[in-house]
C-alpha cells in the first residue's frame, strides 16, 4: 500500500542551501521508490487557510518512506532546508484499493 511524505512548506526561500537541498533531494529519494507527485504548488484554498506551498511524495509503502526519512543521506540535507524554511512534514499510510469512507462510518457506528 502506497505511502506519502508530506510537506507544508511555509514561506519561501531561494537561499544556496535550499537550492541544494532541492538539486539533491531526488537522489536520497531514488533508492527507496519515492517520486514528487507535487512540488512547490500553491493551493487552491477552498476551505480554511494554508499559507505556504505543498510537497507530496510517493512511496511503495510506508516502511520505504520511513528509511528514506532516516537515511544518512536525507538527514545530511534537512539542515539545508530547515535552517531558512519553516516546514511541517509528515509520513501518512495511504489506503488500500477499493477504500470506501462509507465502511469507516459503518465500522465506527457499530463501534459505539
Amino acid at each position: 500500500m502506497s505511502a506519502y511524505a508530506v510537506g507544508h512548506i511555509k514561506g519561501e526561500s531561494r537561499h544556496e542551501d535550499v537550492l541544494s537541498y532541492m538539486e539533491r533531494i531526488q537522489e536520497t529519494l531514488d533508492p527507496f521508490g519515492g517520486r514528487f507527485l507535487v512540488h512547490g504548488a500553491k493551493a487552491e484554498v477552498r476551505e480554511g487557510t494554508w499559507p505556504g506551498h505543498l510537497v507530496l511524495i510517493e512511496f511503495p509503502d510506508l516502511d520505504s518512506a520511513r528509511t528514506w526519512y532516516d537515511s544518512p543521506a536525507y538527514q545530511e540535507l534537512i539542515p539545508l532546508r530547515t535552517r531558512h524554511l519553516d516546514a511541517d512534514i509528515l509520513l501518512v499510510p495511504g489506503v488500500p484499493p477499493g477504500y470506501e469512507a462509507a465502511h469507516t462510518a459503518a465500522a465506527r457506528r457499530a463501534a459505539v
